[in-house]
């Protein structure tokens, strides 16, 4: 069990998904700075649908215009954040329950030394 808190600006959904995070995996620092930049993108991405949700993806500017409003770059722009830390942390690992420790992170990428 980590003794880490989430950051405190996170979301309190998000916040558990870093704890979990990182109860459940050995993560060296620079695996938490991805982890926290990958909860945040999460929490910005849902801010932007939220808005999306409520206003819709268009606004019309001062000259009668159609624009997409702001909101709609700020959800694709953390979605795919969010995805590309995911990757990064490669956190799709085999849990196996008899493990005393939490696993470490092991990359599946082909080292090219």
């Amino acid at each position: 069990m980590t003794t880490a808190l989430p950051p405190k600006h996170l979301t309190p959904e998000t916040a558990t998904w870093w704890s979990s995070v990182m109860d459940e995996f050995e993560l060296e620092e620079h695996h938490v700075r991805l982890l926290t930049l990958a909860c945040e993108a999460y929490d910005a991405a849902k801010d932007a649908r939220k808005v999306l949700q409520n206003e819709g993806k268009v606004f019309v500017d001062r000259f009668g215009q159609p624009k997409p409003r702001p909101e709609v770059a700020t959800q694709r722009d953390s979605a795919i954040s969010f995805a590309r830390l995911l990757r990064d942390l490669d956190l799709d690992v085999d849990m196996i329950a008899a493990r005393s420790r939490p696993p470490a992170l092991v990359s599946n990428r082909v080292s090219h030394a």
